[in-house]
């Protein structure tokens, strides 16, 4: 099994803002959007098949800089190791729809991925980082830059990654994450 983990915050007001890329990427696997809600987990969640794979697709409930109450509650709750747990992520220092895929030591600064690493004890699960950079993210904190929506010319770009880490979700259900990174990186 495979816990693949959406990042973003809950509420209308963000709903498509940068900072919920891994939401919007979690809404594209699962398009019937029958979500179920645990309090209790502090989540949104959905267990499904992909490519025959048995994965439940999570959303944290908390806001970002708590979605390591999720990530864990899920881990103990189905035994998994770190590396079966999958982070799905906006990433600042990426330039607008470019995806990096991988293992990284660090969260960059991401305060919901450094929160998972705190709750987890580790930082040996995979990640998928989607860039939301574009040309004025510099001139403004990035705390009000990640919250803001994209605008029509990047809402197409973002789509164009959106689909692609879906592809690269479904690929690497399938083979090994070198083969993977060779392919989206």
């Amino acid at each position: 099994m495979k816990l693949i983990i959406g990042l973003g915050n809950p509420g209308k007001e963000y709903e498509k803002t940068r900072h919920n890329v891994g939401w919007l990427v979690l809404d594209a696997l699962e398009e019937n959007d029958q979500w179920q809600t645990s309090k209790k987990a502090n989540a949104m969640f959905i267990k499904k098949a992909i490519n025959g794979v048995e994965v439940e697709l999570l959303k944290p409930t908390t806001y970002m800089n708590e979605s390591g109450r999720a990530a864990c509650y899920a881990q103990k709750k189905h035994h998994l190791n770190p590396a079966d747990i999958w982070v799905v992520h906006d990433d600042i220092d990426l330039p607008l729809g470019k995806i990096r895929i991988g293992q990284f030591n660090s969260s960059a600064g991401h305060k919901g991925v450094q929160s998972i690493i705190d709750h987890l004890k580790s930082a040996d699960f995979i990640r998928f980082r989607i860039g939301i950079k574009n040309d004025v993210a510099d001139k403004q904190p990035a705390e009000k830059f990640v919250l803001q929506k994209f605008n029509l010319t990047e809402k197409k770009k973002i789509n164009e990654s959106i689909k692609k880490t879906t592809e690269a979700i479904e690929m690497l259900l399938a083979e090994p994450l070198e083969k993977v990174m060779n392919k989206f990186n």
